[in-house]
């Protein structure tokens, strides 16, 4: 076997209502995390990284930005096999419905995959922060006779709810899976490691299936994975646990997303964007170094293209092509930045502030999403943790107030409890 003749299938086509309203205008997928990366980055660069070149993304829901980068950003040479492209939904003489779930989308591509003539699939989520050489994967999937592997973590007591739990064989066959057990009576039995702190097993949403078993799996009425697919196979195929110590973050929520994204500022995170043997890819840009004036910086991860005058930014990521006014505070902020740059000038109107945060603002616990004209004087503080809310300016999602794309925040504003 070899990973020339793996297939990756990135599940891109959601709604992504957890992390409205960065989904808004967009794909999941297409969100942007880093500064200047997008969601959709991590899965297709894992892919390239541990040489599988060859990966279907497929797509639904606001997908214009998600397929344009794509485009713009992975263009394989002719001179060597592979090729990322997007399987899009669509309505045939066959089927007339829209995706139903993650299942029932690989499902209506079916066609498509086994076309390939790959004898593998192996199947990602869009929405995860993670670096993996899917070859080790790929090696316990073929050296166990697998039909079906799946990456599993360590999980804490804690985040065990919001996993789907296995039970392993000591040959790490899955015997037993739960989704998202809710008590600990329930989940008892699902304890597999000494470790207090992290005793049960969650499936990571990446499988790998040998392409005959997918298609006889997906002969059926399951629509997702978790809830359907995989429980029926534990049943009638041999599906075994691919372990992984490494970091692995769920960021389709916006408490999540926001605690990750700050994490990559920090002095020895996690999660690091800098490794040289294991890029991660994203669209290429031809943009100047960052200019910054009189400014303070501590923990802040600032991206090329960056116009800065603050005099504080703390704990904060800022994103390609911002523009931070004279004496302005940024504090615990995800600023996505911008898709242009605005003029010379970088005056307002009376229509409208200029393109990002103007002179005098103080600006804490935000996500400040692409193209966001905020007026001068402005001040944004978090709210407590829980609160929801939505105005046509703003939402507050968990307390962290969220300026959507292109959204104009006038002078003197204030976002506050």
């Amino acid at each position: 076997m070899a990973l020339d003749d793996v297939l990756g299938v990135v599940l891109g086509g959601g709604r992504g209502t957890r992390l409205w309203p960065l989904t808004r205008l967009r794909a999941k997928p297409a969100v942007p995390i880093g500064g200047k990366y997008r969601l959709i980055d991590i899965p297709v660069s894992n892919c390239l990284n541990s040489g599988i070149h060859r990966v279907a993304i497929l797509t639904q829901f606001n997908s214009v930005s998600l397929h344009r980068h794509i485009a713009q950003t992975y263009r394989l040479d002719l001179f060597h096999p592979g090729w990322v492209q997007i399987l899009a939904a669509e309505q045939t003489v066959t089927s007339a419905d829209w995706y139903q779930g993650t299942a029932d989308a690989v499902r209506k591509q079916m066609f498509e995959i086994e076309v390939t003539g790959a004898s593998d699939v192996l199947v990602l989520a869009g929405d995860h922060l993670y670096r993996m050489d899917y070859s080790g994967l790929a090696a316990c999937h073929w050296e166990s006779g697998a039909d079906v592997t799946v990456a599993v973590k360590p999980v804490s007591e804690e985040d065990a709810a919001r996993f789907g739990l296995v039970r392993m064989s000591a040959g790490q066959q899955i015997v037993d899976f739960i989704e998202k057990p809710q008590t600990a009576e329930v989940r008892a039995p699902f304890v597999a490691r000494d470790d207090p702190g992290a005793p049960y097993f969650g499936s990571m949403g990446l499988y790998m299936f040998k392409r005959q078993a997918l298609k006889d799996l997906l002969d059926s009425e399951h629509v997702d994975f978790g809830s359907g697919v995989l429980p029926a196979a534990i049943k009638d195929f041999r599906v075994f646990g691919y372990p992984f110590e490494g970091y692995w973050e769920d960021i389709g929520t916006i408490r999540a997303f926001y605690k990750a994204n700050l994490g990559l500022a920090q002095p020895n995170p996690e999660f690091s964007f800098h490794d040289a043997k294991f890029p991660i890819y994203t669209h290429p840009r031809f943009l100047p170094g960052s200019r910054i004036d009189g400014t303070k910086v501590d923990r802040a991860l600032i991206c090329d293209g960056c116009d800065v005058d603050a005099s504080i930014i703390e704990n904060c990521i800022v994103g390609i092509r911002s523009v931070v006014g004279r004496d302005v505070e940024l504090k615990d902020t995800v600023m996505m930045g911008a898709d242009y740059y605005e003029g010379e000038t970088g005056e307002g109107t009376a229509r409208r502030p200029c393109l990002g945060i103007g002179a005098g603002s103080r600006i804490a616990g935000a996500i400040i999403d692409k193209n966001a004209c905020i007026g001068k004087s402005v001040v944004v503080l978090p709210f407590p943790p829980g609160t929801e809310l939505e105005t046509d300016q703003y939402s507050v999602q968990d307390g962290i107030v969220v300026i959507p794309k292109h959204a104009v925040i006038p002078d003197g504003t204030r976002i506050a409890p």
